[in-house]
């Protein structure tokens, strides 16, 4: 999922508005994008995700009040939609992030409209008791949670996820229970994991979220300020995945008979996912055609000389001190 960078704005407006294109029941439909201020991801005052820094900019002066008026002004601004994303910085369905007042508000204004309605959470904040709240107000609904790997030691070392596989699972199951619809985001690279073992990874979750999920997002990690993956990646410790292996790993997910989406957020740049920069955005408008039409034939796969590159760093990563290490940067250097 995309996101854009706040500036500095009064409470009741929103951290960012915009529309865009989505496959909702094999039709594409124009779904509206809302960014919402909030206090931020509980789980980042507790420490947070080494690669998550959109709580920077959390604040804490933000009540239900103000968080209902930037809804209703982004929902203004966006006019009429069939499907709506309602992000935060954390979960929607955390009370302390997004107080009850501000969520009955986004939900009955799905309902009275007929929306399709996407929110995020943390796997503690989906209970049957919240859940049977939500569901109460608004029933076209579509959970998304965060993942990120089926791999519990990478959601504790690598990640610092703040939760478990098992948890992940007791959630989907109660949404399952619940007829509510899981998207399921998927981490492509997380620190400390070669360019392979991250692709193996993502793999392994995809087809662990597959038997869960109405729909699996797979997310390239992009180089956000002020975060662990940042500190790394600056010492050349770390580099964001090649778009070889975005490709790679959509292609697999494509065969899971799931919904797959991925549209990597700073892709083709230094911070997201990118190759040599000839080929990058052949296969970015592929990736973003796939994802819309959901045909794997929109995919790309220009011929190009950095894939043999790919390969070859694919194969000899295993053999650096440290796991991870930005060795085509390095290589350019000496050039």
């Amino acid at each position: 999922m995309a996101r854009h960078e706040r500036r500095e704005r009064p409470n009741t407006a929103p951290a960012a508005v915009w529309k865009e294109k989505e496959n909702l029941g094999g039709k594409v439909v124009d779904a509206g994008v809302i960014i919402l201020q909030t206090s931020g991801c509980s789980h980042f005052h507790s420490g947070g995700c080494s690669m998550c820094g959109y709580n920077i900019d959390a604040r804490n002066d933000v009540t239900a009040s103000d968080i209902s008026k930037q809804f209703a002004s982004a929902a203004n601004e966006l006019g009429e939609v069939q499907m709506l994303k309602v992000y935060t910085s954390g979960s929607f369905l955390d009370p302390e992030e997004v107080p009850r007042d501000a969520t009955d508000a986004v939900l009955a204004h799905c309902d009275d409209r007929g929306i399709r309605l996407l929110v995020e959470s943390r796997p503690e904040y989906i209970t049957a008791e919240r859940m049977d709240s939500v569901l109460s107000v608004h029933d076209d609904l579509e959970v998304a949670i965060g993942l990120e790997s089926a791999n519990d030691d990478v959601l504790r070392y690598s990640i610092d996820k703040g939760f478990t596989v098992a948890d992940y699972d007791r959630a989907a199951a109660l949404l399952a229970d619940k007829a509510v619809g899981l998207r399921t985001y998927v981490l492509l690279k997380p620190p400390y994991l070669t360019e392979a073992e991250a692709v193996a990874d993502t793999v392994a979750t995809v087809k662990h979220a597959a038997g869960r999920s109405a729909v699996i997002s797979i997310n390239p990690v992009n180089v956000q300020k002020r975060t662990v993956v940042e500190r790394l990646w600056k010492g050349w410790a770390y580099r964001p995945p090649w778009l070889w292996s975005v490709l790679s790993v959509v292609e697999q997910a494509s065969g899971t008979g799931r919904k797959v989406v991925c549209e990597p957020t700073g892709g083709g740049k230094e911070r997201g996912a990118h190759n040599c920069g000839r080929c990058d955005d052949m296969i970015l408008d592929g990736l973003k055609a796939f994802s819309t039409h959901q045909d794997p034939r929109r995919l790309a796969r220009p011929e190009c000389g950095c894939r043999e590159t790919w390969e070859r760093i694919m194969d000899i990563e295993k053999y650096c001190v440290g796991g991870t290490v930005d060795l085509q940067r390095f290589f350019r250097k000496r050039e």
